[in-house]
């Protein structure tokens, strides 16, 4: 049975699960370059599915292959793409280049365009492809529009349609009375999408009270920002946050002090966990604002979220809270190499019942 693959993992050891995970990930790759090699064969002999009784190469993929509707998507845009750039399918069997990256790509590719596109978008993330698309084929910005969501709505299979955006920015009013327990009401996810050379979309849906504070400041704004305009409010608004945050969690300054020399026989860094603002500083600047963890092969951490000030020398063994003690880690490596230090973390009774109630 399947099932036994599950223990067979998990007897591995880490060097060999790595091993085996790497392995299988080549094999995918391979089978999916294949897969969509075929699929760009059928493409071209469309009598062969209609022959089995498929409409489609879509209802051939989703009812004989059992693919699902988005990997059936997905598939059938990358194979036309790579019948008509075959150098793709090596950078998929290398991994240098994703389905979905392809399938983004591949109606802006042309043949005096393809090589320089494909290019640019070797081992890049899918929010660097998409900005990559908008360069491609920029779209102009789209008016402001604040506008109210339906009380209540019926469960559709159909997405709900996005708003408009000004200058990247669309506000959604969520509704302010609660709706039937048996209605549905969908939630649009937070949308911040690339859609021209350094122009972005944002979508996101805010309450009856942000509604209300958002009128107000562009009542109080109307002589700077005539129109009202929200995306010139949501820079404005975003500026001062991201100041204020910077200062509480950094210590950011315009004029940033120094930290004061220490007295001799007078140095207590090593007894205090508190960070100076001057070293955080230092240390956020030089991370580049993400994890500083670095693999035996040489590769940096690219998380840049839940991000803490790791002590190398650990503060329990007297690690001084200085510039060449302090760096960023996520919160999975600052608890990774303190493991490597003091043994596996073992919750105590208090931990233990937080999670329980969690």
């Amino acid at each position: 049975m399947k099932t036994n693959i599950l223990a067979i993992a998990a007897g591995l050891s880490d060097r060999d699960l790595l091993a085996r995970l790497h392995l299988l990930a080549g094999r995918e790759r391979e089978a999916s370059v294949e897969l969509l090699a075929h699929l760009a064969a059928l493409d071209t002999r469309p009598a062969v599915y209609a022959a089995e009784a498929y409409g489609s190469l879509f209802r051939y993929c989703t009812q004989a292959l059992r693919l699902s509707e988005d990997a059936a998507c997905n598939r059938i845009e990358a194979a036309r793409a790579c019948r008509r750039f075959p150098a793709i399918l090596d950078l998929l069997a290398s991994g240098e280049m994703t389905l979905t990256s392809v399938r983004l790509l591949g109606r802006h590719l042309t043949p005096e365009n393809h090589q320089a596109v494909i290019a640019r978008a070797r081992g890049r993330s899918r929010s660097q492809i998409e900005a990559l698309v908008a360069e491609l084929a920029p779209q102009p910005d789209v008016p402001s529009s604040v506008r109210k969501l339906p009380t209540s709505m019926v469960m559709s299979p159909e997405p709900p349609a996005p708003a408009p955006a000004a200058m990247g920015v669309a506000l959604e009013l969520a509704p302010a009375t609660a709706p039937s327990p048996r209605a549905f009401v969908p939630t649009p996810r937070p949308i911040v999408r690339a859609t021209a050379p350094e122009r972005y979309r944002v979508q996101f849906t805010i309450g009856q009270d942000t509604h209300e504070k958002l009128q107000r400041v562009q009542a109080l704004l109307r002589r700077e920002i005539p129109d009202a305009d929200p995306g010139k409010i949501f820079d404005r608004a975003l500026t001062l946050l991201l100041e204020k945050v910077e200062k509480t969690k950094l210590g950011a300054a315009a004029r940033p002090r120094p930290c004061p020399p220490i007295r001799p026989g007078t140095d207590d860094s090593a007894r205090s966990r508190n960070v100076p603002r001057a070293v955080k500083r230092v240390a956020w600047k030089g991370d580049g604002g993400q994890c500083g963890f670095v693999s035996a092969t040489g590769r940096k951490c690219s998380e840049r979220t839940f991000l803490e000030f790791h002590h190398r020398q650990p503060h329990a063994r007297q690690g001084p809270a200085t510039i060449a003690n302090i760096s960023l880690r996520c919160w999975r490596h600052n608890q990774y190499e303190a493991e490597l230090i003091f043994g596996p973390h073992r919750p105590g009774p208090r931990e233990k019942g937080n999670r329980g109630a969690g």
